[in-house]
């Protein structure tokens, strides 16, 4: 729902804050009054074409700014989180857009800079217009199968359809795929056979790497310990012979001391035995040693190749994990990669007859679903045909004729929405062949036969309602017929938001909020600069004045009040 519209600089306008309410809300006023001028700084927000001529003589530039409180379902949620704007559905959704006087335009959503054409998609999602110069919304035909489908009550139909829809697409893409991996079967079987059978005779393990490197660390480690072992028992070999030999010179040298006549028990003779017994422990010492340097050097008995096997194992793996681009300790999942691929390819005929058949059903239910969704909509485009007809007469366009074309598309153009080309066509004369909307010359009679199908429309689950703006939608009628449109602006506004720019007093007197656009200024003044439009909200005694005004010209007589009074009343 628009709760406000604020303008500043905009043609005659030079600053106007307006707040709208829920209902019908009418804009009277003498022809050339600006009421036109309120509609297109609402345009202006909403992303409409932006003309220099908008902005008000003298002023630098136009501001115009809608401030919106939508629905929490509304679509234009859904938008603004596509353009990735923030919002919060709690709060006001406000549009501005500026216009320089040199034609250049800035946009804005919630303060947000954004492009004008993000105003309008939004627009779009917010209002319709329908008037003299413009429909916007009814003309686009993209709206007629929507529409169609919710007057029908048709969204769980539509939704089966859009489902069906996914599983023949997603079925088809996997036919092309295999047909793709079908032509490139035959040279990629040759290279998964001979990478796989490169892994097959590497047959590398999970962790192996590591484990390699840290045995090639450990294995180098130990053959270096063993080369100094190498270096201690070398210098152990003849040791004994050594000490032995000195301890035979000590004893030979005792027994020439006693011959000698010294005393067994002189310094001499007990010295040298002490060195003997000395060299003696000596000798059990290096026996022992030598017997630890030959059992330290057992324990580390291992295969004399193997630290040369665990590096040429290391730099294989390693080799191979570069060829194939990959880290070693990824081949292993790569061979079963390959395996598992090398298995799907060979069996790709048999696997891509399957997914044939599985496309064809896919096929078979859409089009099933989506002939079944076709028949109710051309229930459905006949029942609300006759809802518009019934409409038609009371509006004075009792000779048109509507009709809804659901029209059968062929298979190529199918889609998540169905298999049909839905159109709203009239025919505005006896005779005369139909043809879109946009065929009705008349602006006043394309807004009239607007209000008669949003009137046929309204109450059959269509969603949150936007703003409908009709302007002049009662040109060229009077009596019963502005009456009949006046009635069915007001049926529409209890379910939606209705502004209606009117010269009808009939039409007037239905709304629950009334706006007199008028200009100031001007005669007397000097210049045309100094014209402005002026809005005034009436009070109901202001409102009975200004349909009198309507009801008898410039001089109002009580009688003309007096048919005010009926008009309102009634």
């Amino acid at each position: 729902m628009l709760i406000g519209l604020q303008i500043r600089d905009v043609v005659l306008i030079e600053a106007l804050d307006l707040s709208i309410g829920p209902g019908l809300t009418a804009l009277t006023g003498e022809t050339g009054a600006g009421k036109s001028i309120i509609l297109d700084a609402l345009g202006l927000a909403t992303g409409a074409r932006g003309d220099a001529g908008l902005v008000r003589r003298g002023a630098p530039q136009a501001v115009a700014t809608a401030i919106f409180a939508p629905a929490p379902a509304h679509r234009v949620w859904d938008i603004l989180d596509e353009k990735g704007l923030t919002y919060a559905k709690d709060e006001d959704l406000v549009l501005r857009r500026s216009l320089s006087a040199d034609g250049r335009s800035r946009a804005f959503v919630n303060d947000q800079a954004t492009g004008v054409g993000v105003l309008k998609e939004l627009g779009e999602a917010l209002l319709e217009v329908h008037g003299q110069h413009e429909t916007v919304g009814l003309l686009d035909a993209r709206t007629h199968r929507p529409l169609l489908d919710a007057y029908g009550d048709l969204d769980r139909r539509r939704q089966a359809v859009a489902g069906a829809w996914a599983a023949w697409r997603d079925a088809r893409d996997r036919v092309e795929t295999l047909r793709a991996d079908a032509d490139r079967s035959a040279a990629e079987i040759e290279e998964l056979t001979f990478r796989l059978s490169e892994l097959d005779r590497l047959d590398p393990r999970d962790g192996e790497e590591t484990a390699l490197a840290e045995e090639r660390a450990l294995l180098g480690a130990a053959e270096k310990a063993l080369s100094d072992i190498g270096v201690a028992r070398d210098t152990f070999d003849g040791l004994g012979g050594k000490v032995a030999q000195a301890i035979r010179a000590l004893e030979r040298a005792r027994e020439r001391a006693l011959t000698a006549g010294a005393a067994t028990d002189g310094p001499a003779v007990t010295r040298l035995a002490a060195a003997a017994e000395a060299l003696d422990r000596v000798l059990v010492e290096a026996g022992e040693a030598e017997a630890a340097i030959d059992s330290a050097a057992a324990a580390f008995d291992f295969e004399p190749d193997r630290l040369e096997k665990t590096e040429e194992r290391l730099f294989d793996l390693r080799g191979l994990a570069r060829k194939l681009n990959v880290a070693v300790e990824q081949l292993p999942t790569l061979r079963l990669q390959f395996a598992e691929r090398l298995r799907a390819v060979e069996s790709a005929d048999e696997t891509l007859k399957a997914a044939e058949t599985q496309a064809a059903a896919a096929r078979a239910g859409y089009l099933d679903a989506a002939r079944a969704l076709s028949a109710d909509r051309r229930v459905a485009g006949d029942a609300l045909a006759a809802a518009v007809m019934a409409e038609l007469a009371p509006l004075k366009l009792e000779k048109a004729r509507f009709r809804v074309a659901v029209e059968a598309l062929p298979e190529d153009r199918a889609g998540p929405t169905g298999l049909d080309r839905v159109a709203f066509e009239i025919a505005t004369n006896p005779g005369a062949p139909f043809g879109d909307l946009g065929a009705i010359a008349s602006g006043g009679e394309l807004a009239r036969f607007a209000l008669a199908l949003k009137a046929a429309l309204a109450g059959r689950g269509t969603g949150p309602q936007p703003l409908m703006i009709f302007d002049e939608v009662d040109q060229g009628v009077g009596g019963a017929v502005a009456d009949a449109v006046g009635l069915r602006l007001k049926r529409l506004a209890s379910a939606a938001q209705v502004l209606v720019v009117t010269h009808s007093p009939q039409v007037a007197a239905r709304a629950e909020a009334h706006w007199r656009i008028a200009k100031a200024g001007g005669a007397g003044q000097g210049s045309e600069g100094h014209v402005r439009t002026a809005v005034e909200v009436l009070s109901p005694a202001d409102r009975e004045e200004e349909i009198a005004r309507m009801l008898a010209g410039a001089q109002i007589t009580d009688a003309a009040r007096a048919a005010a009074r009926a008009l309102m009343e009634a």
